[in-house]
């Protein structure tokens, strides 16, 4: 009625029956459009996403950009392969993980503690939580350098208690779901990586050249590598903030009780998580990709092989990709920061507080959920004091890599059992092709944590 009077005021003489049937006409039609039709399918693929997207993103956190910068200014392009090859890999684990969260209602360590030795889970979460708050405060320390990157003259000390406190604020006081909108939403900061790429000029036949040619020379320096790329790519925190970020949105939709969300699994759930999931790995490995491609083909070609942090990489860029290429790569820095610190400490603390039946959740406050966030806290001040203790960011991250070597074969087994179990996951029990590939992982993951543990001695 309201565009029909519209109409009329603009001197439009006709039937009114006519206008409306005209005014229905051109809606329809400009639905119909194909511009209107892109839009609409836009952001339905963008609500789909959620946590497979976070999940995704939060892998390239500042240590494991550290580690592909490495690999690009050591080997040039040689590596780049593995980005396509440890996509499908990472995306059937934590579609898993993902399925395992709807079908059953509860997270990773929950079903652990039900259907395996508590032992077993109690070691799994001590490894988990020391490694993850290693590998916190060697983010926290990466992200103050990313800051002064862009400006030297703040002080490091407060640069890094005040991304701490940020974090901490965010994960205790901002409800659910606002925070995991901001967690999405800063996912985006990750393209920063595949712009710097792009404005390096580089050679770009020759870059997907060796993406789809392996080259593997099978001495003890680059048989390191891989596993170090493994274990950056396939990591722990994964699975469990995977699982348990699932239930927190079933959670949301009302499915409060594990037994109303383990019914309520449909065909439509399944396809919406594995948009997410996929999309997520995607993201990630792409940023693994055009990392390594930008550190190869600028420091490798020039020379510049000895770089050890995300800074000395930016930093090393600079005079030859020029100030954008540097900029975006230190805002990278600061924001996969943001987004990777509050999935280590959460993952960390999901895995305590379903190992002792605390209540747990992000969508809790405070108050209801005073040990949960409490995990949270410690992990947080103890990553923040390494950075005043005087230990070397790059040992904290090889105690990292050693703890997540340790458990992540454990853990993908467990993995594989739980979601191949016809008893517990029901209609949406695994493939076989998915548990195939589910163990082939596991067996690449023990040997990527044997030559992590060898690589010490």
């Amino acid at each position: 009625m309201k565009n029909r009077d519209k109409l009329l005021k603009k001197g439009v003489e006709a039937p009114a029956e006519f206008l409306d049937r005209t005014i229905v006409t051109m809606q329809s039609v400009g639905a119909a459009l194909p511009g209107n039709e892109m839009v609409k399918k836009g952001k339905d693929y963008w609500n789909m996403l959620g946590p497979g997207l976070t999940t995704g993103a939060s892998d390239d956190d500042p240590s494991g950009i550290a580690t592909y910068s490495q690999t690009g200014a050591q080997f040039g392009f040689k590596f780049l392969w593995l980005a396509p090859l440890t996509f499908p890999l990472m995306a059937v684990v934590q579609e898993m993980c993902a399925r395992i969260g709807l079908v059953t209602g509860r997270g990773l360590a929950g079903n652990i503690r039900i259907h395996f030795s508590k032992r077993v889970l109690q070691v799994c979460t001590l490894l988990l939580f020391t490694a993850n708050t290693f590998n916190i405060g060697a983010d926290l320390g990466a992200m103050a350098k990313g800051i002064q990157l862009l400006n030297p003259r703040l002080n490091f000390g407060l640069v890094v208690v005040g991304f701490a406190a940020l974090s901490l604020l965010l994960q205790i006081f901002t409800p659910y779901v606002r925070y995991a909108k901001y967690l999405k939403w800063l996912a985006m900061v990750l393209l920063a990586y595949v712009f710097s790429a792009l404005l390096a000029h580089l050679n770009w036949g020759n870059v997907l050249h060796q993406a789809v040619v392996p080259h593997l020379s099978f001495n003890k320096e680059e048989l390191l590598l891989v596993a170090a790329i493994l274990g950056t790519t396939i990591s722990p925190y994964l699975f469990f903030w995977q699982t348990s970020q699932e239930v927190e949105e079933q959670i949301l939709q009302g499915k409060t009780t594990v037994r109303q969300r383990g019914a309520a699994t449909s065909k439509e759930d399944i396809r919406s998580m594995r948009i997410d999931v996929w999309s997520g790995m995607l993201l990630s490995n792409l940023v693994m990709f055009f990392i390594i491609a930008a550190c190869g083909g600028i420091l490798f070609s020039h020379g510049i092989t000895n770089i050890q942090t995300t800074a000395q990489a930016a930093e090393a860029l600079r005079p030859f990709a020029g100030n954008a290429t540097y900029f975006l790569f230190s805002i990278g820095i600061i924001g996969t920061g943001m987004l990777a610190i509050p999935v280590l400490a959460g993952s960390s603390s999901y895995a305590f507080a379903e190992s002792l039946r605390w209540k747990e959740g992000l969508y809790r406050n405070l108050k209801q959920a005073y040990a949960f966030y409490g995990i949270i806290i410690i992990s947080m001040m103890v990553g923040l004091g390494i950075n005043f203790i005087g230990l070397d960011p790059i040992k904290a991250l090889i105690y990292a890599a050693v703890g997540n070597a340790v458990v992540a074969p454990i853990v993908l087994a467990l993995i594989v059992l739980i979601s191949s179990n016809k008893k517990v996951m029901g209609h949406w029990v695994n493939k076989r092709y998915v548990t195939i590939i589910g163990w082939a992982v596991t067996a690449i993951m023990t040997v990527a944590s044997i030559a992590a543990i060898i690589s010490l001695f």
